[in-house]
């Protein structure tokens, strides 16, 4: 048992596995990200807007008069942002602080910045 137990555990990403951690970054936690976007609107360096509306409604705008996706949004346990658009796609995006300034990481990889 405590050898199935161990495989799991090595087994199980952590943090700076899943996502593209660089060094000073440091995740914001569940109460933390609430306070982020609860019934907020973030703005991204390109001009693209989240809304995270209260009661779980999401909506992305795209720069330039792009559109917007709509969606829901729910923050897990561990700060996880994770999305499920209307057209059946889905994403989960963490959220770090970095020398004051806070950064949005995709699973891909990718880091997007947020305005002040």
């Amino acid at each position: 048992m405590r050898l199935i137990l161990l495989l799991v555990l090595l087994a199980t990403p952590t943090f700076a596995d899943d996502w593209a951690v660089r060094s000073g970054d440091a995740p914001l936690d569940q109460g933390a990200v609430m306070v982020l976007v609860e019934g907020k609107t973030l703005t991204f360096f390109d001009d693209g807007q989240s809304k995270f509306s209260v009661g779980g409604a999401y909506s992305y705008t795209y720069a330039n008069g792009g559109g917007t996706a709509f969606g829901r949004y729910e923050v897990g346990a561990d700060g996880t942002v994770c999305i499920a658009f209307r057209n059946g796609f889905g994403r989960c995006d963490r959220y770090v602080e970095n020398g004051g300034r806070v950064v949005m990481l995709t699973e891909k990889g990718e880091r997007f910045p947020l305005r002040p």
